[in-house]
């Protein structure tokens, strides 16, 4: 399979590069090159034959049909966009601009792409997105692919109008699309604004290691890879039109997966004093949400898919590849907003 990839230097979209190629799809990989891409992370697979690079904006509309009609992919994964939600707290137009505006285009040129090819059966336009547009859930319950959307952020805002907009593309041109929505990702090659290599290089570095609020925010934590290959197989398999939540079946407070983080460091990268010394309570993000959870039930039961690595697992692995892994993570603590509080409102 012929596979074109948004955002394939960033964390997810690499993950999918990766697995794809060493399965032996053909890879193109489009991708902007904004603050948080590192083609490090597509460097375990970037002198295979099966990939190639397009540097190109999916804001561009003219260099998306370019590289559709030089390329003819069987599918499109879509995964390029602006990401942090405390980024999107304090600059929302870039979300706006990619997420949405982007998305758009893709859709636009993938319909044109699709339609002179003479509509094949087989073409599909994978949207990925995220389970913050169902917004935030009690001390009980799941989300489902029928749980109403109510996004509380920009980034949430942005990413819950791109997934209307493809169901709309769907419905009314017949553009034969799949959407996931997954819970929070992590592992190997994640960009350090995000809460787990947040924790990691603060404690490595001596610095505070800071916790919002109580830390007492719910996440289901999904390990990257094990999400990769959901996605590869929701394009390759998934129904058209129909939606599939990707979750990891770990729900964990926010504190706790900071101290399991510090336990694992004590253990790998003992010092005088324990790395939970480290932790610092600071003011809450505006409008966190308190917890999300994924039901993940759809996936199993019509795909036969469930994620594989346990939190206690993945962290152990994301821990050992930060301490393993300096010379990629060094030179990215000096971009734009890294190690900065950011999302205060």
């Amino acid at each position: 399979m012929k596979l074109l990839v948004t955002g394939g230097m960033g964390f997810i979209g690499s993950a999918v590069v990766r697995l794809a190629v060493s399965r032996g799809h053909e890879v193109v990989n489009l991708d902007a090159m904004t603050y948080a891409a590192c083609e490090a992370n597509v460097a375990p697979v970037a002198q295979s034959n099966l990939y190639s690079f397009e540097h190109a904006d999916i804001r561009d509309r003219a260099s998306l049909d370019r590289i559709l009609a030089t390329h003819r992919p069987d599918a499109v994964m879509h995964l390029a966009a602006e990401s942090h939600v405390d980024r999107s707290i304090d600059g929302p137009s870039d979300f706006i601009e990619t997420n949405i505006t982007g998305t758009f285009n893709m859709l636009e040129a993938a319909r044109a792409y699709w339609q002179q090819q003479g509509r094949p059966e087989g073409f599909r336009f994978h949207h990925i997105s995220t389970d913050e547009v169902f917004g935030s859930l009690g001390a009980t319950g799941q989300f489902t692919e029928t749980t109403p959307y109510d996004p509380r952020s920009p980034y949430s805002a942005s990413k819950a109008a791109s997934d209307h907009l493809v169901r709309a593309w769907h419905e009314t041109y017949g553009l034969p699309v799949v959407l996931t929505n997954c819970s929070n990702n992590y592992g190997p090659y994640h960009f350090p604004e995000k809460l787990i290599p947040v924790v990691i290089l603060n404690a490595l570095h001596g610095r505070p290691i800071p916790v919002y609020g109580k830390g007492e925010n719910v996440r289901d934590w999904l390990y990257v890879e094990d999400h990769a290959d959901a996605l590869l197989l929701a394009v390759q398999k998934g129904a058209v039109g129909r939606s599939y939540n990707i979750g990891g079946e770990n729900e964990r407070r926010n504190i706790d997966i900071v101290r399991t983080i510090c336990a694992l460091l004590d253990e790998m990268a003992p010092k005088a004093a324990p790395y939970a010394d480290q932790i610092a309570f600071v003011t809450d993000r505006p409008g966190h949400d308190a917890r999300y959870a994924i039901d993940p039930s759809r996936i199993r039961a019509e795909l036969g898919w469930r994620p594989s690595v346990t939190v206690e697992e993945g962290l152990r692995r994301t821990v050992r590849w930060y301490l393993d892994n300096e010379a990629w993570w060094r030179p990215l603590l000096a971009r734009k907003g890294v190690g900065e509080r950011l999302g205060k409102g």
